[in-house]
């Protein structure tokens, strides 16, 4: 063999490594990224199943929320905390949306509506607070998640589940 050739067959071997790695790479790279989704949709699950969330939600449901940042003041301090909490949850749900690590599905699933209704709750005490503190960013990601899920309800509303899948089960 001539130098040539066992030149060529090195750069080949080189660059077949060097295709093989890349890919070999890519994979890893995105079975960590759905790893890394699992996880955090899991979480998220487990994190509406709390009796604290729970306890949130009933406030929220039950309760008529103040228009204003006044009127959030003279609540009691427990329910000013659960009213604060609630607006951070909600927040740090729509940031996980945005940011797409988990899927608006498994709101939509989970919560649906429920964001939409409690957003419009919210709203003109946030919109009160954004002018008046100004914090023009207050609950910026609980609104965009709950006009994403207002729309997304609107234009292609889903079926429920029970009605769209066949039993997979085989009863005996």
């Amino acid at each position: 063999m001539t130098n040539d050739v066992i030149s060529v067959i090195a750069n080949l071997a080189l660059a077949l490594s060097f295709i093989f790695g890349l890919i070999f790479g890519i994979v890893q790279v995105r079975a960590a990224a759905r790893d890394r989704r699992e996880r955090l949709t899991l979480e998220t699950l487990r994190e509406f199943q709390t009796r604290e969330f729970i306890e949130l939600l009933h406030y929220i449901s039950f309760h008529d929320l103040p228009s204003s940042r006044e009127g959030m003041m003279a609540l009691p301090s427990d329910e000013r905390t659960l009213l604060i909490q609630f607006g951070q949850e909600m927040e740090s749900l729509g940031i996980l949306v945005a940011e797409r690590l988990i899927n608006i599905d498994l709101v939509d699933k989970t919560l649906g509506s429920f964001v939409i209704t409690s957003w419009e709750k919210y709203k003109a005490m946030f919109l009160d607070i954004r002018e008046k503190q100004p914090d023009p960013f207050l609950g910026e990601y609980f609104q965009w998640l709950a006009e994403q899920l207002d729309e997304r309800m609107r234009m292609s509303p889903r079926e429920p589940f029970y009605k769209t899948r066949k039993s997979t089960v085989h009863w005996k």
